[in-house]
């Protein structure tokens, strides 16, 4: 009679081996795709959100969009040349915002906090309820290079939405206040 207890012994160590491989490999892969998701997207020009957080600039004055439509909105070359005809115009940066306006070419700035085609969503509500910027997007105030500073899916969402008084959750929870 032939033993096989080696051999079985054996087999087994080969799929424990396997197995702890792929879930080595597959906690690599989502601690990667994480740390993409949070990097910040590559931008045509520098711009540091410190700089202007320090000079006193709130959220508001650039993305004003976020007050009368549902996206806050990216300004637009207009708005930056309304300060920087003037200020800090020999900075690099500065130099090459100028040219877009002389160009009268927008600058396609990526977006930092993007969210799902069938996602609905509106700063006005938020803004309404005094939700304040950092809430969602973190510390901009204080990077150089915006990025996300969280992953914004629903279960994020839901889980700030079943915060509130009991008398909002109902509504907020609803599918419909963001699937629409």
């Amino acid at each position: 009679m032939k033993d096989d207890s080696g051999s079985d012994r054996s087999r087994w160590i080969r799929w424990l081996v396997i197995g702890v491989g792929l879930v080595v490999v597959v906690v690599i892969a989502v601690l990667l795709s994480r740390r993409a998701a949070l990097a910040a997207p590559p931008q045509p020009l520098p711009f540091s959100h410190r700089r202007h957080d320090q000079s006193g600039i709130q959220c508001l004055y650039c993305h004003s969009d976020a007050l009368r439509s549902d996206i806050a909105g990216i300004p637009s070359v207009q708005k930056c040349m309304g300060c920087h005809s003037s200020i800090a115009t020999d900075r690099p940066a500065i130099v090459e915002l100028t040219g877009y306006w002389e160009r009268q070419e927008p600058i396609l700035w990526q977006r930092v906090s993007p969210s799902a085609d069938f996602v609905f969503f509106s700063h006005q509500p938020h803004l309404a309820a005094a939700v304040s910027c950092e809430t969602c997007h973190g510390d901009v105030g204080s990077m150089d290079a915006a990025r996300p500073a969280t992953i914004m899916d629903m279960g994020w969402c839901l889980d700030c939405h079943l915060q509130q008084p009991a008398e909002k959750v109902g509504r907020l929870a609803d599918c419909m206040a963001c699937h629409k």
